[in-house]
């Protein structure tokens, strides 16, 4: 066996992995220690699945000579990147929002933002709309990152901002873990359901589940702003 078709069945089975652990960590006890360690497994997961991603996205760019596939997937790595290093460091960080937002934070936020702009730049050149859709995850990331780390005040000042940070960014590893799976690994599993209805489903599908479910936690856990206002002018006395 060759080192891609290695790499390639490595970054699959490390996929799989990830995919247990994400639902062993969505129905165990929040909080539990079995789900502390169900999302640790989790996330250790995909960071293999960036590690090995990585030298996919260059082999397909400079040994396929597949430049658009490469940049998206080179993309996909820095929005799951950041979700990944959002959830761990919400929790590591709870005490400190001034560590958490960090200049490891702001290269993140910069990093998605830029990345965005370029596949969006790229998907409009290439008329390709999967890149023109998904380019605003990172725009949106970047953005809405920027604006916390500047703000940094107001994001402490909500009670449990830790937790909306964590819960925010495991959703967005869900969703490329999800799409990983039905978009990529599904229709080779089983090439005769793969089409254009499932492969734009695939990966469009877990985006809007995702802002749904996105949706209903911050109802339960966002606080608001007269509670974030209440609490700032404690921290302010």
């Amino acid at each position: 066996m060759t080192f891609y078709p290695t790499l390639v069945a490595t970054h699959a089975s490390i996929g799989v992995l990830a995919l247990a652990a994400f639902w062993s960590a969505a129905f165990l006890r929040k909080g539990s220690p079995l789900h502390r360690r169900a999302g640790q497994s989790y996330l250790l997961a995909m960071t293999g699945i960036v590690a090995t991603g990585l030298p996919m996205a260059v082999y397909a760019w400079l040994v396929r000579g597949q430049p658009v596939t490469g940049a998206f997937l080179a993309y996909l790595l820095v929005i799951t990147g950041t979700g990944v290093w959002i959830s761990w460091r919400a929790i590591r960080d709870r005490a400190d929002v001034a560590k958490y937002t960090g200049p490891v934070y702001a290269a993140f936020a910069w990093l998605s933002l830029v990345s965005g702009i370029a596949v969006l730049a790229l998907g409009l050149r290439v008329d390709a709309p999967l890149l023109t859709g998904f380019s605003l995850v990172g725009l949106f990331t970047g953005v809405d990152m920027l604006r916390k780390r500047r703000h940094r005040e107001r994001l402490a000042a909500q009670p449990r901002w830790w937790l909306v940070e964590h819960y925010t960014g495991m959703i967005g590893n869900g969703i490329a873990t999800h799409i990983a799976f039905l978009g990529i690994g599904l229709p080779r599993l089983l090439p005769a359901i793969d089409g254009t209805v499932l492969h734009y489903s695939a990966w469009f599908g877990p985006l809007f589940v995702a802002v749904a479910v996105k949706l209903v936690m911050d109802r339960r856990w966002k606080p608001r702003r007269m509670d974030i206002a209440a609490n700032a002018a404690a921290i302010a006395r």
